[in-house]
């Protein structure tokens, strides 16, 4: 034994591979416990039903400048919306940079994760595991410091109950247990659920099955992964310049900019609220593939007979073979003792996020049960970063009284933005939570500052897009080829396609684009004093 504090991670995925990362450098004694054969998580494309994984021909919503870990930037060569199995090559590379494989006790299994008989006073965990087939022979128990939970919440299925289902003499899955097309060829599948599963299960089964319906209760935005030119999407939205505008501006800039793709009216799927009101869709296909008349948009479900599904505005498709629920998650922590983390409805009770309130000792940190519209990853890092400091008294905590006032003000703030459902309990803006969490470690980037010091790279941040590079520019756990790694952004977009050059390139559209950012400063500025004044 060293002497050090020890931290026990439950969960290898990309969540869990940070977090063996942040506590190695915080100095503590790090075990994982993974209960697959491998790292990846969710990633880590399987055949089994019985653990979640991506679908084979899953594609990362994300391009990989913004998915990355803020030390490790994705390599030039990858495609900038990698394949499952360019993220699992890529975690694999991150780990084998940080040594971190060696942490891990893979197909190990945790029973139970419960406080010690003197918890109130040393903060200290117990983790009962197991090797797989060996839940009664081969059970261990070990003590830890410190715990780090990154079992995610992609796991516990969420499967409604219609009226008649149980009289459906077809098939009936949850999207946890779609792996591919095979079983499905020239079928009629109904799929149900409008999320990003929903879309791109749908999708790809137009191509292979018979007849495709996707059923949604309140219909969906939908957006490319790439905008105009062939730009990353998220890249251009994820912006800090964007922050300084009325959030009414930015709301009529993206439903137009959605809407000029497709009318989403026209095609049935423009829903009641706003573009900002919900989880949006991220599909490149979906519309086209409702112009080929493979996939059909449907309402909510009401009845489902022995063969037929009648929906809520009384039609009916008949001859349904098979039903798929990509509806989603229950947020659940069943290897924790009960009243660790008591979820109500989907509704977990954490401190930005990460940490349980109501904990005497708040030793244990909950990573990456938050959904942005954006990558979950660099967020997930920076919650182990924020938490490694706590642990190691860096940083400090409120009170609980000042910790759940502020969760119970975020809660209120959430119900009045987001129409209800138990699907956004756990939203989060990208750019204001990573801020707020890298507030807390001391990494937030100071625009002002780089404006003085680094003219270049201040731009750079502030128009271009909020890679996680720059939370490693300052402040604890700066990086030096952070800066390097925003500025190499924009060809490491082009890179990988530019496999045949065709033209050469017109240096001189880098002068409109300083112009047009110059206007956009002046603008942002007038609205700004214009809503003082008013």
């Amino acid at each position: 034994m060293t002497g050090r504090k020890t931290v026990g991670v439950i969960g290898a995925g990309a969540s869990g591979l940070t977090a063996i990362k942040s506590a190695l450098e915080e100095g503590f004694d790090v075990v994982c416990f993974e209960q697959e054969d491998d790292i990846g998580g969710l990633w880590r494309f399987t055949t089994s039903d019985t653990h979640s994984s991506v679908c084979k021909s899953t594609v990362i919503n994300t391009s990989k400048e913004m998915m990355s870990f803020s030390d490790f930037p994705a390599p030039k060569e990858f495609p900038v919306f990698m394949p499952n199995t360019k993220v699992m090559e890529y975690f694999q590379m991150y780990a084998n940079k940080f040594d971190l494989l060696k942490h891990i006790k893979f197909n190990t299994s945790v029973k139970s994760v419960k406080r010690t008989d003197d918890h109130d006073l040393t903060g200290k965990w117990e983790i009962t595991y197991y090797p797989h087939g060996k839940e009664i022979v081969g059970q261990k128990s070990e003590i830890f410091d410190f715990l780090f939970v990154c079992t995610g919440h992609h796991w516990m299925k969420n499967e409604p109950k219609f009226e008649g289902m149980d009289n459906f003499k077809g098939e009936v899955i949850h999207s946890k247990q779609y792996k591919d097309f095979k079983g499905f060829e020239n079928k009629n599948v109904l799929v149900v659920g409008m999320g990003n599963s929903g879309g791109d299960i749908a999708v790809e089964l137009s191509r292979h099955a018979n007849q495709v319906y996707l059923s949604t209760r309140r219909g969906a935005w939908v957006f490319p992964r790439m905008t105009d030119g062939g730009y990353p999407a998220d890249q251009f939205a994820g912006r800090r310049i964007w922050s300084l505008f009325p959030v009414w501006i930015m709301a009529n800039f993206a439903k137009k900019g959605a809407n000029q793709r497709f009318d989403h009216r026209k095609y049935g799927l423009q829903p009641d609220h706003g573009i900002f009101q919900q989880h949006p869709m991220v599909n490149d296909d979906l519309p086209l593939r409702m112009m080929t008349g493979k996939l059909v948009i449907k309402p909510n479900v009401k009845v489902v007979k022995e063969t037929s599904v009648i929906f809520d505005d009384g039609s009916e498709v008949h001859d349904i073979d098979a039903i798929i629920l990509a509806t989603g998650y229950k947020i659940g922590f069943p290897c924790l003792d009960e009243g660790l983390v008591t979820v109500v409805k989907n509704q977990v009770p954490l401190y930005k996020y990460v940490f349980p309130y109501d904990h005497n000792q708040h030793t244990m940190a909950i990573i990456g049960c938050l959904q942005p519209i954006g990558s979950t990853i660099p967020l997930s890092e920076l919650q182990t970063r924020w938490a490694c400091k706590v642990f190691s008294g860096e940083s400090h905590l409120p009170s609980n009284e000042e910790m759940k006032e502020e969760m119970d003000c975020k809660k209120k703030a959430m119900a009045q933005r987001y129409y209800n459902s138990e699907r956004h309990t756990i939203q989060v803006d990208y750019i204001p939570y990573a801020d707020e969490i890298a507030d807390q470690i001391g990494c937030r980037p100071d625009i002002f500052k780089l404006f003085l010091k680094d003219p270049s790279l201040a731009i750079c941040c502030l128009f271009g897009p909020c890679a996680p590079y720059q939370y490693r520019l300052m402040g604890p756990g700066c990086w030096d080829g952070a800066r390097k790694a925003l500025i190499d952004i924009p060809k490491n977009i082009d890179f990988p396609t530019r496999t045949r050059v065709v033209t050469r390139e017109n240096t001189s559209k880098k002068k409109y684009l300083l112009l047009f950012a110059v206007l956009l400063v002046i603008i942002a500025v007038m609205i700004r004093l214009w809503q003082h004044c008013v």
